[in-house]
């Protein structure tokens, strides 16, 4: 896991220096655009259930968990501002949490960091167990339920079709990860995580034998 966090730091380092005309840009326009807002800074619950700030570029309303649909975003939702879906389609809004694997909050691959509101869907004991590792940038459920907010959107009640349709496939999914962790699925997921990206019509769930 030592090596693990070497990888962590050198990736995070090297795609912000590598990244950064992108986010120079994207603040830029965030400050001259929508609410004039650039960071927007969520609880989310870390490693041994602790909470942490995560960084995100500001795509939606001020005040937007206590609007519509709180804290679960469905696709086409009304709270996200015209450029935000220019960055979350695009994956941009995501790249400020370079800055929280650099610091030690995340890894580049893990456990999806979740609000604390959907994190206390999980029981007890899978709550102990994905919080026993770093949350990722991405990783197997980032990969597996890349469309959630589509199926959120066709719900009319998404926090209880998160609850029931999509916890309990998260949940197998982040612990299998948890149980097969190594520097090989590690660098496998960040190539899938490329072409997901990149290919997002693609399906590449085929890829992660479970």
């Amino acid at each position: 896991l030592d090596m693990l966090r070497f990888f962590d730091i050198f990736f995070s380092f090297f795609a912000i220096l590598i990244l950064s005309p992108i986010l120079v840009l994207a603040i830029f326009i965030l400050r001259l655009t929508g609410e004039g807002e650039i960071f927007y800074v969520q609880k989310r619950v870390g490693m041994g259930m602790k909470s942490f700030g995560l960084l995100k570029f500001a795509t939606m309303k001020k005040d937007s968990e206590n609007m519509g649909a709180g804290t679960v975003t469905l696709k086409d939702d009304f709270r996200v501002l015209p450029f935000g879906k220019f960055l979350r389609k695009t994956k941009i809004n995501e790249l400020p949490q370079l800055f929280n694997i650099l610091i030690g909050d995340m890894s580049i691959i893990g456990p999806r960091p979740l609000h604390e509101k959907q994190f206390s869907f999980y029981d007890e004991i899978d709550q102990k167990i994905i919080s026993s590792v770093k949350p990722g940038l991405s990783g197997v459920g980032s990969i597996v339920f890349r469309d959630e907010e589509q199926i959120l959107q066709n719900s009319d009640n998404p926090d209880k079709t998160y609850k029931e349709s999509i916890t309990p496939k998260k949940a197998s999914l982040e612990k299998w990860y948890i149980e097969n962790v190594s520097i090989y699925m590690y660098f496998k997921l960040i190539v899938l995580t490329v072409f997901v990206v990149l290919l997002p019509n693609v399906d590449f769930k085929k890829y992660i034998k479970i």
